[in-house]
């Protein structure tokens, strides 16, 4: 993994946005709504909402942070919904009940588009590629190590996660 102190798989659950030269990918509010009215996410945990304590809890609903007071909830998610070897589950924020989702502004999600950050690449077939996975260790602007890091012939994905417990955020592929 590439320490940077300064980047086709199916998802049936992940919502596209254009943003110029990027696509980012939210979790898709079709999915959020089965799990909202089931009150099960889809690995049978049950939703338990609680108030925001606004002390950093980002919300891939809607990819911001919560405010304090805000009803949220975590539910297990995996952004793979096909059969891999890299398909994780891990918790994830959302809204406890129906948002605005995320809306384009031209670049990644404003208050997620910088460092501390994993940024860990997929080939069009899926697969990890560990030769360009990245690690951001300041509060370095995301969006041009992302552009770079697409430009790669063998990077067709990348996930942008947390740096510590390695939590998934949301996805962005080149446009």
């Amino acid at each position: 993994m590439k320490e940077t102190p300064i980047p086709n798989e199916s998802r049936d659950t992940m919502f596209i946005h254009k943003t110029g030269r990027l696509l980012v990918r939210a979790i898709d509010p079709a999915h959020l709504a089965v799990v909202r009215t089931t009150g099960v996410d889809g690995h049978g945990n049950q939703l338990c909402p609680f108030a925001a304590t606004g002390e950093g809890e980002p919300l891939r609903c809607c990819l911001r942070y919560a405010q304090a007071g805000e009803q949220i909830t975590l539910i297990s998610y995996s952004p793979f919904e096909h059969r891999s070897v890299w398909r994780e589950v891990g918790p994830v924020y959302i809204h406890a009940a129906r948002c605005e989702g995320y809306t384009p502004t031209g670049g990644l999600p404003e208050q997620l588009r910088t460092g501390p950050r994993v940024l860990r690449a997929y080939r069009a077939d899926g697969t990890m590629n560990y030769q360009h996975n990245t690690v951001v260790t300041d509060q370095a602007d995301l969006q041009p190590i992302i552009e770079l890091l697409l430009e790669q012939p063998d990077v067709t994905t990348l996930h942008v996660r947390t740096l510590a417990p390695q939590c998934f955020l949301y996805a962005v592929v080149a446009d």
